[in-house]
């Protein structure tokens, strides 16, 4: 490039220079004629090899003047112009000034949307991204969402699918910060996710890398964060487009996430996405669907058929646990305490710092004690003993739950036999092991 742009200098000072003259701005050439070509050509020769170097002091005075007389030249007036008054801002203390510059920089952007916004690779849509991210960068807290959601939707609007990644994620960002200062906006923050995630996952579809990959789970996180759509409004959206993409695994699979992490699995939409993504598929998160729906029909030999399946076919411990704990629940709604003690005991298995399954088993120590010792109302006492024993389990291998595990320890501790009836209670004595019998048969030991 610049041995072409030397010999085309060499040529215009020997054989233009008398020609008329005409900056390219205003004859809309690239070079502009004349002894202006000249100027133009010579400029670029001087600026490019000052900027590439990192000397951005001495390649202004040069850049300045092919970027106001022939802009249209080459896209190193845009590819330097953007780094030359980048530094210009980071150089600058003044605050008024530094205002002044930012407003460059970004006419340094328009102005290459203008001479080469049509560039099949680098077109409109990653200059305007480019821009978005600089404007954030620079601005800062004082960066406006409207100014920014503009130019960001337009592009958005007039690429569709084939929009540059980095400026559909900051056209969600702006929408996000738009939200933020208006309630009013969100019917468009959910109208605009859902455009954005379309494109997303149209580009992911044709060639998934893990930037696009990264771009959508981002805002696919800051939407759920968003509190801007509520189960209804996900119901209303979703419902119609679950059904028009049954067969869609992909749609489908990514519903099911999205209404899981939005805590809305419990609505049709996250049912029939499930079931219609187990025919295809079955998954551990569609055999989860299909178990929710199932007891919220309360039909409990369906919905644990559906959580062992999930639980066969899930991965992360933290998430089998999970699945048999619910088993387990759906067992104590059954009153079938020994059943619901060995899944508590399996979901412990899969997760030892599983807090939830051992409260589970203590309360039901501690509702069997009538059963247990039904004739004797000061062993009945001890059956509170093995519920504790649990309770303090629980909070010793999860704290998060160690407030909850204090309130059940304080309260089954009050029903402890006191001193007077273990004294005259000759099978017991304070230090001693003894053994629960019934479905808990097990060891305690009498405090």
């Amino acid at each position: 490039m610049r041995i072409k742009i030397f010999l085309l200098a060499i040529a215009c000072s020997l054989g233009v220079v008398d020609s008329y003259a005409q900056k390219g701005v205003d004859n809309g050439t690239q070079f502009g004629s004349g002894e202006d070509s000249v100027r133009c050509i010579q400029n670029i020769s001087l600026f490019v090899p000052y900027a590439k170097s990192n000397n951005f002091r001495d390649a202004y005075e040069f850049w300045k003047i092919v970027y106001e007389e022939c802009p249209a030249a080459t896209k190193d007036i845009y590819l330097y112009g953007v780094r030359i008054i980048a530094w210009q801002i980071d150089n600058e203390s003044d605050p008024a000034k530094k205002a002044a510059l930012l407003d460059d920089l970004m006419g340094v952007y328009d102005k290459r949307v203008k001479y080469f916004g049509d560039d099949a690779r680098y077109g409109k849509d990653w200059i305007v991204g480019r821009k978005a991210q600089d404007y954030i960068r620079y601005a800062g807290d004082k960066s406006d969402p409207n100014l920014l959601y503009g130019w960001l939707k337009e592009v958005v609007n007039e690429y569709g699918n084939k929009t540059d990644a980095l400026a559909v994620s900051l056209f969600m960002y702006s929408s996000f910060q738009k939200l933020a200062a208006d309630e009013n906006h969100k019917a468009d923050y959910i109208s605009d996710y859902l455009k954005a995630s379309e494109i997303l996952d149209s580009q992911i579809a044709a060639g998934s890398n893990e930037n696009l990959v990264n771009f959508k789970q981002g805002i696919d996180n800051a939407f759920a964060n968003s509190g801007a759509a509520d189960c209804e409004t996900l119901q209303n959206i979703y419902g119609a487009k679950v059904e028009q993409n049954k067969d869609n695994l992909p749609f489908l699979q990514e519903t099911i996430a999205l209404l899981r992490r939005m805590r809305c699995n419990e609505i049709e939409a996250y049912f029939a996405a499930a079931e219609y993504a187990h025919r295809v598929q079955p998954t551990a998160e569609s055999a989860r669907g299909l178990a929710r729906q199932a007891v919220r029909k309360d039909d409990y030999a369906t919905a644990v058929t559906f959580f062992e399946e999930a639980a066969g076919l899930e991965e992360d411990p933290t998430v089998k646990a999970e699945d048999y704990y619910m088993i387990a629940v759906i067992a104590v709604e059954q009153k079938n305490n020994a059943r619901a003690r060995q899944y508590a005991l399996k979901a412990i298995e899969a997760n030892g710092n599983y807090g939830q399954p051992y409260l589970l088993i203590g309360r039901l120590y501690a509702g069997s004690a009538a059963s247990i010792y039904p004739n004797d109302n000061v062993l009945r006492k001890t059956v509170y003993y093995a519920a504790v024993d649990k309770f303090e389990r629980a909070r010793a291998v999860d704290p998060s739950i160690a407030s909850e595990a204090n309130g059940l320890i304080n309260t089954y501790r009050a029903y402890f036999p006191s001193t007077e009836e273990i004294f005259m209670h000759p099978d017991l004595e304070k230090g001693q092991t003894i053994t629960i019998p019934g479905w808990i048969n097990e060891r305690t030991t009498v405090r």
